[in-house]
């Protein structure tokens, strides 16, 4: 149980830093670019996917050291790829359903996305013992 609590610490901090990295570019694209916040939003998000992967697999989760890196990373995008569509499902429907502000909108779909990928990601990346 120790174990497992310091690996969502873990996770919890890398995931507070690549929430600042996607929330950073989502915000500069669209305010200071005029990019449309969907758009941003993914951008962002695919920037943090890879951060997070580098940071995930070096410090959160024990993964197969024999473990062909390429495949690994495929496997982490694919599950990030569905993260991205809970992410701009949830963006969506908060934004133009219930007429939520984007920014205010991108804090909920993370905390949704974050279960998902603590989740998919333990289930999938990490070793089996």
């Amino acid at each position: 149980m120790k174990k497992l609590m310091e690996q969502i610490i873990k996770f919890g901090f890398v995931g507070f830093l690549c929430f600042f990295i996607d929330y950073g570019i989502m915000v500069l694209l669209t305010e200071r670019f005029g990019v449309d916040y969907l758009l941003s939003s993914g951008i962002s998000f695919t920037v943090s996917v890879i951060v997070n992967y580098i940071l995930s697999i070096t410090f959160v989760f024990e993964t197969d050291k024999n473990k062909n890196r390429i495949s690994e990373f495929v496997i982490f995008v694919i599950l990030s790829v569905i993260g991205l569509g809970i992410n701009e499902a949830c963006m969506w429907f908060t934004v133009e359903t219930m007429g939520i502000h984007y920014m205010i909108s991108k804090i909920g779909a993370t905390a949704v996305v974050m279960v998902y990928n603590f989740i998919s990601r333990k289930m999938f990346i990490e070793k089996k013992n």
